[in-house]
């Protein structure tokens, strides 16, 4: 049963690129199909196809490229597969090859439907000149490709909802994969430089975290509202190009807040750890890092809306919360010392990369099977008993 894993691109970092990797592995023999590939050294180069824009600079600029984009995906030339399965948050699912693969059944693991052109409130990439002009005309393709797909999951139950929204369809939801267990160990500073022992010493006795890029919707202010709110010391970590501004708003807080830049594993590990609470403002399509951060044994408290409001059990592992700058946040930052950080770190086991294979696995066996007009033995017990 051979097979195609599409993807948009390949980077360093990010959710998307930890979804592939689980893939590739629960699909070790299936090539890999990209626009491009900016980490040449995570898989073997055979196994990686990019396509002609990753000869040109606009590899570059992502928002450059979106216009050429769905093209592209439609001319990947000829290919040999019994299935396709695309990673998909912005055109990927668009995917056609010639040959045997382009009547091949198309399973659809969407991240989000593009919130370039769908949502470019959340996503200031869409608010290019460029996309926006184009964005009319590309929904009604999306939709139409979206189509195509023989089945869809989402990662999550808010972004299921956002796809039968925009393209129309239903999905089953497959959570992401998390490393729980990268997170989930004991303490290691016997393995921090000095330079990290250090900072871990010169960390207020009780703080607040937020953890993330600096970039404006990860909403990283409204960590430093909420520790105002409750008289409680902030630590950010992270880097990006809204530090200048965090800094300037950190200027007028109440409550000191510390920076530290682009911190380690081991040393993001260790915030977490020794954190009242880690606030998740963002609304995001799922959110990783409360995942992450209940792991270690951390109380999350995140914005009612959004991916983060599935993870976190409101009151047990955490608190949901609408607003960072009143008594609601003060209350849940306070209840956050109070909760059990077993039971967060029994709740992050549910997001396990391990979980996650298994549930791929077999959402696309079982749907390989359905266009075969098979059942699988297993499914015949499930339907019998």
């Amino acid at each position: 049963m051979a097979g195609i894993i599409v993807h948009e691109w390949l980077e360093a970092h990010g959710g998307a690129e930890q979804v592939l990797e689980q893939m590739a592995l629960t699909f070790p023999d299936a090539p890999i199909q990209a626009l491009w590939n900016d980490v040449p050294d995570r898989f073997s180069p055979a196994r990686v196809r990019e396509t002609w824009l990753a000869r040109t600079s606009l590899r570059k600029s992502k928002s450059l490229a979106v216009p050429l984009m769905p093209s592209v995906w439609r001319n990947l030339g000829t290919a040999e597969a019994d299935w396709l399965l695309c990673s998909s948050h912005l055109f990927g699912h668009h995917a056609r090859f010639q040959g045997a693969a382009r009547d091949a059944p198309k399973f659809v693991y969407a991240h989000t439907p593009a919130r370039y052109i769908w949502t470019p409130e959340l996503d200031a990439r869409g608010n290019s000149v460029l996309v926006r002009a184009a964005s009319v005309g590309l929904r009604a393709l999306d939709r139409a490709r979206a189509q195509e797909a023989f089945a869809i999951a989402a990662n999550s139950s808010f972004v299921r909802d956002r796809i039968a929204q925009c393209w129309d369809r239903d999905a089953v939801v497959i959570y992401p994969p998390v490393n729980v267990g990268a997170f989930s160990g004991g303490p290691a500073t016997d393995l921090m430089t000095p330079q990290e022992l250090e900072i871990v010493a010169n960390l207020p006795p009780e703080y607040i975290l937020g953890a993330s890029r600096f970039v404006p919707y990860k909403r990283l202010e409204d960590v430093i509202t909420a520790g105002n709110a409750a008289g409680v010391p902030v630590v950010l970590a992270g880097a990006g190009p809204s530090r200048e501004k965090l800094e300037a708003f950190a200027s007028n807080s109440r409550v000191p807040v510390t920076f530290l830049d682009r911190p380690s594993h081991l040393l993001l590990v260790e915030l977490f750890r020794n954190a009242i609470a880690y606030i998740f403002p963002p609304i995001e399509d799922f959110g990783i890092m409360p995942v992450e951060a209940m792991a270690v044994g951390t109380p999350v408290i995140a914005n009612v809306k959004g991916g983060a409001a599935e993870s976190v059990l409101d009151g047990v592992t955490g608190t949901l919360v609408e607003d960072f700058s009143g008594a609601a946040i003060r209350d849940a930052i306070s209840a956050a010392e109070g909760m059990d950080r077993n039971r967060c770190r029994s709740r992050a086991m549910e997001f396990d990369e391990s979980i996650f294979r298994e549930k791929v696995r077999n959402w696309v066996t079982e749907g390989i099977a359905e266009t075969r007009g098979e059942v699988l033995e297993d499914r015949k017990d499930s339907i019998t008993n």
